[in-house]
């Protein structure tokens, strides 16, 4: 969250009202009169807490922008990585529309995609989607697609696979990943949306063919999700 300059404003004020309190309670005069009673130690422990408090709130006020840039630097970078960047010339992260995504089981009720533009014309999408039923749980990937509906790229974001066998679906480990640049509903019918060991187009690894399958599996239907919204993502 960024802090906007009346927010900033309304902190400072409170932090000023908080300072004048304690200035107030801590008068040598204040102090004696309250030292023998036992709201006074009640006090010192309430005061201790209260600066406690306001400290955190400080901290966290301040923190947080830095932790939103960092995370729209990383989501920057990975959408950079599956959409061309000959192919827009506004900012992603601003561009957004949002759509929904429940019947597709990739993850969430809702999707936001990242609408890329050239010269004010949409030239491809890009979304994160998940395929929750990897061999050790959810793969987190996202995907680049152009208004023809053709994939552009896909990148695994992060998962649980096993090292040395599933985590060959990280383009870091191979070049498995790239093999769906190209491909759409249109080119690959859908019983070839799947690994070579069911009948499809895409290999499977050695020791380790859930992870790929699941994989083809959600992008798949993250395509199917791209198709029934297609109308309305590049003509928004």
């Amino acid at each position: 969250m960024k802090l906007d300059p009346a927010t900033i404003e309304r902190l400072k004020a409170k932090i000023a009202v908080y300072r004048e309190f304690l200035k107030n309670w801590l008068e040598p005069s204040n102090l004696a009169q309250l030292r023998p009673k036992l709201e006074f130690q009640t006090g010192v422990l309430a005061g201790f807490a209260l600066i406690a408090s306001v400290l955190l709130g400080v901290t966290n006020c301040s923190t947080e922008g830095t932790i939103q840039r960092r995370l729209d630097e990383d989501l920057k970078k990975s959408l950079e990585e599956v959409v061309p960047a000959a192919l827009y010339d506004n900012d992603m992260l601003q561009d957004t529309l949002t759509i929904p995504s429940a019947e597709y089981n990739i993850g969430a009720n809702e999707t936001t995609v990242y609408i890329a533009k050239k010269s004010g014309q949409v030239s491809a999408v890009c979304f994160k989607f998940i395929a929750p039923d990897g061999y050790s749980g959810a793969i987190n990937m996202i995907m680049g697609i152009d208004r023809n509906a053709n994939i552009l790229g896909v990148r695994v974001l992060s998962h649980k696979e096993t090292p040395g066998l599933g985590d060959k679906i990280e383009v870091a480990k191979s070049d498995w990943i790239l093999n769906f640049v190209g491909r759409s509903l249109d080119n690959l019918a859908p019983a070839k949306w799947a690994v070579k060991k069911d009948g499809g187009e895409f290999d499977q690894f050695a020791g380790a063919t859930i992870t790929p399958r699941k994989s083809v599996q959600a992008i798949y239907r993250g395509l199917q999700l791209f198709k029934a919204h297609q109308e309305q993502l590049i003509n928004p």
